[in-house]
């Protein structure tokens, strides 16, 4: 997957870094580029005058663009005007590979982000859902190894004070406590997880290097035999 363009969705600021902020470190690592949706202001929640500073803090620590979606925070609905900005991110970005909430959610802007995403994204071969912690059921079968990658999603969301100083969902140690349990599950140190609506692997095979052998051009004489060596 490198090499690729990579979108992540979230409701609201701090929600992508919350769900899939270790992974989008790990694709700007490979090489892939990276690039935050966030679909409204975060008005509705404490802190909100410092919330478009603070997801652009964010941003640069995950070495992520930043878009917003101009929507307001908990009015958010499917519909054609939200599945347009969703589609506009996709066609700009031309990304391979998304990433956004999980459609059972207990948010109504999380199950609309979710909902809107899907529709736009009817043709892209590899759709991720993360997890929030007001999802309501999540059934994850794909990992990422983030052991790398984990104190950089805490730098993310450190960017995010109002947040952080506000909330339980976003403290340090439930952060990685999260890590340390997909990461059990998946048998690594520490992972992010995923649940899939698609997922397709490439499974091209990567160029191969030069061979370096070469098959000289000059006639070499057999051994010479003695008799008792024929006998």
């Amino acid at each position: 997957m490198a090499g690729k363009s990579v979108l992540a969705v979230g409701a609201h600021p701090d929600d992508v870094e919350l769900g899939c902020g270790a992974t989008l470190l790990a694709h700007a690592a490979a090489g892939d580029l990276v690039t935050m949706l966030v679909m409204t202001g975060g008005e509705s929640g404490p802190g909100t005058a410092n919330r478009h500073l603070e997801q652009r803090s964010a941003a640069a620590v995950l070495g992520a663009g930043l878009r917003w979606g101009g929507l307001v925070d908990c009015s958010m609905v499917a519909d054609i005007g939200t599945v347009a900005v969703v589609e506009q991110a996709l066609a700009e970005t031309a990304a391979d590979l998304v990433y956004v909430h999980a459609p059972e959610d207990s948010h109504q802007d999380h199950r609309a982000a979710a909902a809107a995403t899907l529709s736009a994204a009817r043709r892209l071969a590899r759709v991720l859902h993360y997890q929030s912690p007001s999802t309501l059921s999540f059934t994850p079968t794909v990992f990422v190894d983030v052991t790398a990658h984990l104190s950089g999603k805490l730098a993310a969301l450190a960017a995010h004070t109002s947040q952080v100083e506000n909330s339980p969902m976003v403290e340090p140690d439930a952060v990685q406590a999260s890590a340390r349990h997909w990461g059990a599950q998946a048998r690594i140190g520490f992972a992010e997880a995923f649940q899939p609506t698609r997922m397709v692997l490439d499974l091209a095979p990567a160029p191969r290097p030069a061979d370096r052998r070469r098959v000289s051009s000059r006639v070499v004489p057999a051994p010479h035999r003695t008799a008792a060596a024929t006998r």
